[in-house]
This record gives structure tokens, C-alpha cells and sequence, in this order.
């Protein structure tokens, strides 16, 4: 079973934030649509960072008027929005959540950014996700407020667009049941979306409970970065020459480092590997400063050992060459930044210096 997004307070925290969101003196389902996303980027500090392509993903029918739509709510900065820039994030501000205003809800650091996660991945579920935007924003008001295995019952904030889609919902599979006077049952694939979850009475922990991790979306997680390290996470995404596609630059960059762990299998298999390629140090700094010159950004250590041909190589044994490469001076990176690797000082001394030095300021975050 696919574990629920939610727990029951977090699931609170999002029917609040939904009960916000009809508050707003908007018209149509694309302004609630946008004013939904942009709202719970900017909760926590009064800011919410959009970028073109966030707005593209939308599928909004009026893009142009929604987003004016957002200046009659008093939200500012908004306009680059329409400006053709599909990367560079756009600073709005809500003053509802402006530092120093009463906000109209409190959502904490974490709080924040699960419904905030929760918000996107129950637009993008199989049911709704080609659905228009009044049946994507119904679909977050009945997730919110059905159980997982009870009846629901709608919520009387419900947009009055949403309301006419709802036999959408239930034809898509989003609901299994809906009767005429608003209850309805969530359908099998989405209950792990429910917000309306029963608290689970409180036992003593068996052991000491880890703090919950926050879960960032891929735009988000760049909205934090640094300038040096956006610009070179934006090197790596619009490479033409590498064409690596988003989700696998956004896992790259955003999974947890884990330090490598060296078998002796690897390590004997190292030692057969510089039997057979002996002397690469040179050869792998030219082809560093090379290919960061070329593309903007170091290769990956799976391009640098394919192009560098050394033949079929496991994971592990593909680390550990570029490890030694680095410990040696041929080679040094950024760790644990992906796409950094570059000449190191003895392989600079080799090159003449001459590498790109893009990338490098990436170390801070």
C-alpha cells in the first residue's frame, strides 16, 4: 500500500490552507489554480518563487489574465512571470504572509513543505493530472477533506467551478462514490492522498523518534540554492550536448550524499584496471578541461570513464578511479556537487591551466 502523504494534523494544515484559497475574491478555477501554488511557496516568509515553466506546467487557459489576476489580490512582482524566461524563479509577494502580518494560517518549516508536496503530487495523480484546472483544483479539495476509507462530505468552501466537475472525479476513478447530497468516497489509487485520517492514539516510541525530513519539490530545492549553484545546476540542465533529461538531474542534485564503501573485490578490481590502463592522470585532466570547456559544466564520472574508454566498469570501481584521479592530484571536484570534476593541481600544471572555472563557486548553498 502507497503510505499516506499526510498525517492527520498535516492533513488539518492543508484544509486550512484550502479554506484560505476559496477566501480569495478570485473568479475561475486557473486563478484559484495559480493563486493555490503561489500561496503555499510564499507561507512560511511572504514569498513565493515561480519560474515560466512552473506556469507552462499549469496548462492554464488564460495564462496572461490569471496572472494579472494576482495583482487585484495585492500580490507584487509577479509580471516577469509573462516576460519568455522559463528558468530564472520569480520572486512574488503575498502580503497576507509578509514578515511582520497576521497570517492567515501558521505552517511550520516541515508543515509547510509537505502540504506544499502533497498539494503537487495530488494534481499530478493519473486520474486528474491531463484534467483541467477546475478538475485538478476540485481533486485537492475532496483529497483534503475525504478518509481514506469513510465517507466524505464536501466542504461548503468548495469553488463553485469545481462543484460542476465532480462527475469527472468520480468518472476518472479520483472518487469511487458521490451522491447528491455531497458525500463520496476517495477511489483505491488516490487514498494515500487523504487529508481526513484518524489521529493514532499515542504509544511510547520503542525508540527515539527521528526528526521528519522536509520534502522538496525540484523548484523549490533550486529557490534555495545559491547563485553560484543555481547557475551551474542551469549549466547542467540546458546542456545540449549532454541532453540529460530534468528528473535525472533533479536526483542528482538533490539526493543524499552516502560515503562510498570499497570492497576488496573493488579494490582488487581497481588494481587489474591500472594493469591494463596505466598512466591516466594526463589524459584524464586534458579531457576534463576539455569537456568543461565545451559543455560549461565537469562530466559525470560515468561520462568520464565511458568517453575516456577503460571499458565495462562497475559503479563502485568507477569511483574509486576518480577517487584515486583526485587523491593524486590529476583531477579534484566539488563533492558532494555532481558534474564538477575538473583538473586538480597537478593536472592544471599538466594543462597550463587552461579549464573553465564554472562551477567551482558551487561549493555553498
Amino acid at each position: 500500500m502507497t503510505p499516506y502523504l499526510l498525517t492527520p494534523r498535516q492533513g488539518e494544515a492543508a484544509r486550512a490552507f484550502l479554506a484560505y484559497l476559496s477566501s480569495l475574491p478570485l473568479k475561475g478555477a486557473d486563478a484559484h489554480l495559480l493563486a493555490a501554488v503561489v500561496a503555499i511557496r510564499a507561507a512560511r516568509s511572504g514569498v513565493g518563487n515561480l519560474t515560466g515553466q512552473d506556469l507552462r506546467s499549469l496548462r492554464l487557459d488564460e495564462p496572461e489574465a490569471t496572472v494579472a489576476a494576482l495583482g487585484a489580490l495585492g500580490w507584487r512582482g509577479y509580471e516577469p512571470l509573462l516576460g519568455g524566461d522559463m528558468v530564472t524563479p520569480v520572486p512574488i509577494t503575498v502580503p497576507d504572509f509578509a514578515p511582520g502580518a497576521e497570517p492567515p494560517l501558521l505552517l511550520g518549516k516541515v508543515m509547510r513543505s509537505r502540504v506544499s508536496g502533497w498539494t503537487v503530487r495530488t494534481m499530478a495523480s493519473k486520474p486528474v493530472k491531463k484534467g483541467s484546472s477546475a478538475v485538478r483544483l476540485a481533486a485537492l479539495f475532496v483529497a483534503a477533506h475525504g478518509p481514506p476509507d469513510e465517507h466524505g462530505l464536501l466542504p461548503a468552501h468548495l469553488p463553485v467551478e469545481c462543484g460542476a466537475v465532480l462527475p469527472e472525479l468520480l468518472a476518472k476513478g479520483f472518487l469511487r462514490e458521490l451522491d447528491a447530497g455531497g458525500r463520496y468516497l476517495l477511489g483505491e489509487s488516490v487514498r494515500h492522498l487523504s487529508g481526513s485520517r484518524r489521529p493514532v492514539p499515542d504509544t511510547p516510541p520503542s525508540r527515539p523518534e527521528e526528526p521528519e525530513q522536509e520534502v522538496l519539490t525540484w523548484d523549490e530545492w533550486k529557490g534555495r540554492a545559491s547563485v553560484a549553484l543555481r547557475r551551474h545546476v542551469e549549466a547542467v540542465e540546458t546542456c545540449a550536448e549532454c541532453s540529460v533529461s530534468t528528473a535525472r538531474v533533479s536526483e542528482a542534485f538533490m539526493r543524499k550524499a552516502v560515503p562510498a564503501q570499497f570492497t576488496e573485490k573493488v579494490r582488487a578490481a581497481y588494481a587489474a584496471w591500472e594493469t591494463k590502463y596505466p598512466g591516466q592522470g594526463p589524459a584524464a585532466a586534458e579531457y576534463a578541461a576539455g569537456f568543461r570547456a565545451g559543455h560549461g559544466h565537469g562530466p559525470s564520472v560515468k561520462q568520464m570513464c565511458k568517453d575516456m574508454g577503460w571499458g565495462k566498469m562497475s559503479r563502485q570501481l568507477r569511483i574509486f578511479v576518480i577517487r584515486r584521479l583526485i587523491a593524486e592530484g590529476w583531477l579534484t571536484n566539488t563533492e558532494p556537487v555532481p558534474w564538477t570534476l575538473r583538473p586538480g593541481k597537478v593536472g592544471l600544471a599538466h594543462t597550463g591551466g587552461a579549464t573553465a572555472s564554472a562551477g567551482q563557486g558551487a561549493r555553498t548553498r
